[in-house]
């Protein structure tokens, strides 16, 4: 190679070599984002969990309930309760249950009353689930979805080891897994007096409501993110047990904000149960219908820090006790 020609090689190298330090020097400032924690959203208690009855009340709360998680491309699952499907005028339950599954979210069993197995006799809760099985898998199948998961009302799965075992092999024969909670809100408690704001056309109330349980829900988020990682060195793939009612339906944005803020993103329930902390025992009579990360630290012999978890507003509680005082 000539001379000027070597000289000129040389100059271009030193150039792209330096062109490259400065690149992953560049790239080496770049902060690294930590990936996005997984939950699944899971919601009970379909079609619809309401006092107030109206059907164009409840067709509006499926509908906005849908558009919002469509709006932010979440998945979802969806627990049905066999009577209330069956149940209100010109089979609105049912066609209210078809649209989520039209939406293409899937439906799980939530009995067919709605009892406690904690305080059921277990054969009476395996005919009560036996018969919602048979509905949904009716109306389930020109879905192309067939019943695989269940969900435990009130989260009672057994006063006693026994009557746990029984029904879990119960379900175990009829194709069904156990649906767990590692995260929950107590939207339940805020619904109702949602409900009647709207009823009575209060608005200013409904909203303060809302807002309300929005701020609750961020700060229970924090805590079973902190509460997870305490318990087992990393958070988990989370369960979220919330509700298919008016408020979350009015707050899915709120939602969302709340799950970008904590690193949070919502997955299928069939994807979060693979994290492997799902296969720990949670082989505990519990008759407080605890959720599965007070279970595992129960059989752990740990403690959480449950001086630090938030109560729902009282005058909220109240409300709720009032207006609905069978949950």
């Amino acid at each position: 190679m000539p001379t000027a020609s070597r000289r000129s090689f040389r100059r271009l190298a030193a150039t792209v070599l330096a062109s490259s330090f400065l690149l992953v020097g560049a790239l080496s400032l770049k902060p690294c984002r930590a990936e996005a924690e997984p939950v699944a959203l899971t919601f009970d208690d379909l079609p619809v969990m309401s006092i107030n009855d109206d059907a164009d009340y409840q067709r509006t709360t499926m509908a906005r309930l849908i558009k919002g998680l469509h709006r932010h491309h979440y998945p979802a699952f969806g627990f049905a309760i066999g009577g209330d499907v069956e149940s209100g005028p010109d089979h609105l339950g049912e066609r209210l249950l078809n649209e989520w599954m039209e939406a293409g979210f899937p439906v799980g069993n939530h009995t067919w009353s709605h009892n406690s197995l904690n305080k059921t006799p277990v054969e009476t809760y395996i005919a009560d689930t036996a018969r919602a099985d048979a509905l949904l898998r009716g109306l389930m199948r020109p879905h192309g979805q067939t019943p695989q998961w269940f969900r435990h009302p009130y989260l009672d799965t057994g006063a006693t080891l026994e009557d746990k075992h029984r029904f879990e092999g119960w379900l175990k024969a009829h194709g069904y897994r156990v649906a767990p909670v590692t995260m929950e809100n107590s939207d339940w408690e805020f619904s109702p007096a949602y409900d009647q704001a709207l009823k009575t056309g209060d608005l200013a109330k409904a909203e303060a409501v809302r807002r309300a349980y929005v701020r609750y829900t961020a700060s229970v988020v924090t805590w079973y993110r902190a509460a997870g990682l305490q318990l087992l060195g990393r958070r988990p793939a989370y369960v979220f047990l919330l509700h298919a009612c008016r408020l979350n339906a009015d707050s899915i944005d709120d939602l969302a904000r709340i799950f970008r803020e904590n690193g949070l993103k919502p997955v299928s329930l069939a994807k979060a149960m693979r994290d492997p902390v799902y296969r720990r025992s949670d082989d505990w009579a519990d008759a407080d219908g605890d959720e599965w990360l007070t279970r595992w630290a129960h059989l752990a012999h740990k403690k959480l820090d449950w001086d630090k978890f938030p109560d729902p507003p009282s005058d909220i509680s109240d409300e709720s006790d009032r207006l609905d005082p069978n949950e």
